[in-house]
């Protein structure tokens, strides 16, 4: 990132008025910087000289207090705000840079960004601080203040104006070389924090199957040496800065020291006034203050600049095309799966491969449903398939999350004309999805709050659902039943106790507004009861007149299922100059196991 990035502006609100404001309070420093060396200036040679009164020294000392005042007020407030601005900036690139890794996709997030992504936005950007807190208001100075005392001690003693326009071209060379080092090491910090930060997710999600195989203890050594290594990085960048300060430190003592030397001596041969010569000798240091500044908290901000970059990084990939229709009800819609084919990652497969089936709700025959002259009834949908043939992709082609690199998926509204779902707006489309995931992640709250998420449901309606989803079993344990306390993501339950609370939240919508249920393997983490009370829970979303699609491996639920769809992947087909002229891939099959016509409920 450049001293002042461009991007950092265009990005972030409040850095604009923030730099604004440093720029506005550099001026009126670099004015008070001046003022109080002429008045110290004024007021010490006439006190050398001998021929000083207090009435003559009264008003020059009352100025210099009213400059000294101003000017620690201009730092109290620089620091003030300088704190506000980071804080409302590293917040303002947080939120985009997760807004848009999850605009990105799950497919981008499953190239190994997602843990760099979540590293990045907590502990990463928190490390701009310093940027703006420290090193930006120190560059706009010397943007500033150097070039207003450079020019007043120009017109005092154009010698000593010569000697510091010689050396200071050293100060920021020398800053560039030792920057280049540092920025090297940051960087380096960075990506080791990162792989630190993803192992440590991934034993965290691992560690109960780890603890149920004996081998919680195996990824010790490997945390400790990442931990070291991290260690190691930010030992290597604090000793550079040290030493680059020192450097620096040296460089402008040096150069003062020249200034002064050349002062003393044309005043002893008297080739200089006294008052001037106390002058530039005043201003010498604040010359050089502001460069010494921008090279120390240099150091203190690379970090910082590091996640910076990698924020822009992650800003500037390009979005997938976002539909802008607004979605149809699905009430009494049909959903079709067209060729639908999707890459494996970066791997050479199809997962699903040509996946063409077509699914909805069941009508009943003599009773009255807009559009159809029937009553829909739900279905029950059930992805089967080897691991690895794209059952959980299927699912998140439906729900909008992933776009096919082959084929559609349609949405045919009862009595309308087929619609593409890609050029459906997704944020019309997601309210009618239930979307329960082998591993929920669940809002902070109390178990009640999660479950209800806002809604207005009578405590018999909570009862009822609690039942059949088995949540009843897990408040019973529970230190607080409903109102027990769960973290972020659901910490403090298990991942079957989880599922049981997504399961009740999803049994609680109203079938008419969430007609869709998709499930991603329930009966993973659960035993016999747990299962039975899934078993249940999809019993009652068909009773509801909804269309549930699940992701299944056990046979109960297959055999429950209305109608069986299996996924089937497939080796990515030769390119177009070929001369195989392989087949794209197999289709899916699809297999009804009960008749299945009218419309989606």
């Amino acid at each position: 990132m450049k001293p002042l990035d461009p991007r950092l502006l265009r990005q972030a609100r409040a850095a604009r008025g923030y730099v604004v404001l440093t720029a506005v309070l550099g001026l009126v420093t670099a004015g008070l910087v001046v003022a109080q060396a002429l008045l110290i200036a004024s007021i010490l040679a006439p006190a050398i000289q001998g021929s000083l009164t207090l009435p003559d020294v009264a008003t020059p000392l009352s100025w210099l207090a009213a400059v000294v005042v101003v000017r620690a007020g201009v730092a109290w407030a620089q620091e003030r705000f300088a704190l506000k601005a980071a804080t409302k900036t590293v917040a303002e690139l947080r939120e985009q840079v997760v807004s848009h890794a999850v605009a990105l996709g799950p497919r981008w997030l499953a190239t190994g960004r997602g843990p760099a992504v979540a590293t990045l936005a907590t502990r990463g950007l928190d490390d701009l601080e310093p940027y703006m807190v420290r090193y930006l208001p120190q560059l706009l100075l010397a943007a500033t203040v150097t070039p207003a005392t450079l020019a007043v001690v120009l017109g005092l003693d154009w010698i000593s104006a010569i000697i510091i326009a010689v050396t200071i071209p050293l100060v920021p060379l020398f800053m560039i070389l030792v920057g280049q080092l540092t920025a090297g090491t940051s960087e380096r910090r960075l990506k080791v924090m990162q792989r630190l930060g993803s192992q440590v997710l991934d034993l965290l999600a691992g560690l109960p199957t780890l603890r149920a195989f004996g081998r919680e203890h195996g990824p010790e050594k490997r945390v400790r040496a990442l931990g070291d290594a991290n260690r190691r990085a930010t030992m290597g960048t604090l000793r550079v800065a040290f030493l680059s300060g020192m450097v620096l430190e040296l460089l402008t003592t040096l150069s003062v020291a020249l200034v002064a030397v050349g002062i003393g001596l044309r005043l002893v041969y008297g080739e200089v006034g006294l008052e001037p010569a106390l002058a530039v000798l005043v201003l010498a240091p604040e010359v050089y203050l502001p460069l010494r500044q921008v090279g120390m908290h240099f150091h203190a901000s690379t970090d910082g600049i590091a996640a910076a970059n990698q924020a822009f990084e992650v800003l500037d990939e390009p979005l997938p095309p976002v539909g802008t229709a607004p979605a149809p009800a699905l009430a009494g819609a049909r959903i079709t799966f067209d060729g639908v084919s999707v890459r494996a990652g970066d791997r050479d497969v199809l997962a699903p491969a040509s996946l063409t089936a077509s699914f909805g709700a069941r009508s009943t025959p003599g009773a009255e449903a807009p559009g159809t002259g029937a009553a829909p009834s739900g279905t029950v949908v059930a992805l089967t398939g080897p691991s690895g043939s794209g059952k959980t992709t299927t699912a998140l082609v439906l729900l909008g999350l992933l776009a096919p690199d082959a084929g559609r998926v349609l949405v045919t509204p009862a009595g309308g004309d087929p619609v593409d779902l890609a050029d459906l707006d997704p944020t019309t489309w997601w309210p009618q999805v239930a979307w329960v995931p082998q591993r929920p992640t669940l809002t902070p709250g109390t178990v009640r709050d999660v479950v209800l998420d806002g809604r207005d449901v009578t405590d018999a309606e909570l009862a009822d659902a609690a039942r059949l989803s088995g949540l009843d079993a897990v408040l019973d344990v529970l230190p607080a039943g409903w109102d027990t306390p769960i973290g972020q993501g659901g910490v403090g339950l298990s991942v079957g106790q989880r599922q049981r609370v997504a399961l009740t939240a999803a049994l609680l919508g109203d079938p008419a507004r969430v007609p869709l249920v998709v499930l991603d393997e329930p009966t993973a983490h659960l035993d016999a009861r747990g299962e039975q009370a899934v078993l249940d829970a999809v019993r009652a979303w068909r009773e509801q007149g909804r269309t549930v699609v699940v992701i299944a491996h056990r046979t109960s639920l297959v055999e429950l299922a209305d109608q069986v769809v299996t996924v089937s992947s497939a080796a990515l087909p030769p390119s177009p100059d070929d001369s195989t002229g392989a087949p794209l891939a197999a289709p899916g099959a699809s297999t009804p196991s009960a008749p299945s016509s009218g419309a989606v409920a």
